[in-house]
């Protein structure tokens, strides 16, 4: 086991197919990060949620875990529901390293890569 992990927090819906796109996100972030472990974690409705997964990477020998929250705005649950989840998970956790980085949506890069896809989609039709 990788001793640093990259959670990729995402909301979660009823529908299984509704994380299809995030799973693939997964992949395609663990193709590009081989000696990191990359894993899927959900706030409600699918599994794993957060500190279920934060739990069972500490338990395996995980000691640096970054969570990036894949939501496109800095709503409630990012502003107040997992900086909540997050200090409880480190007050469990002293020993490990555990940061959480901004929303997807609030980094300039992702913003200019959706905005190319808009852009795009003008001459799709």
């Amino acid at each position: 086991m990788s001793r640093k992990a990259l959670i990729l927090f995402a909301h979660g819906a009823r529908a299984a197919s509704w994380a299809a796109p995030f799973q693939r996100l997964q992949k395609l972030t663990q193709e590009s990060l081989p000696n990191v472990q990359v894993e899927l974690a959900f706030l409600e409705l699918m599994q794993p949620q957060l500190p279920e997964l934060v739990t069972d990477l500490v338990n395996a020998g995980c000691e640096d875990i970054t969570i990036t929250p894949i939501f496109l705005g800095q709503g409630g649950h990012v502003l107040r529901d997992l900086p909540l989840m997050v200090e409880e998970l480190r007050s469990r956790f002293p020993h490990v390293k555990l940061e959480q980085v901004e929303a997807a949506g609030e980094n300039p890069a992702v913003l200019l890569a959706i905005r190319d896809y808009c852009v795009g989609a003008l001459g799709r039709n």
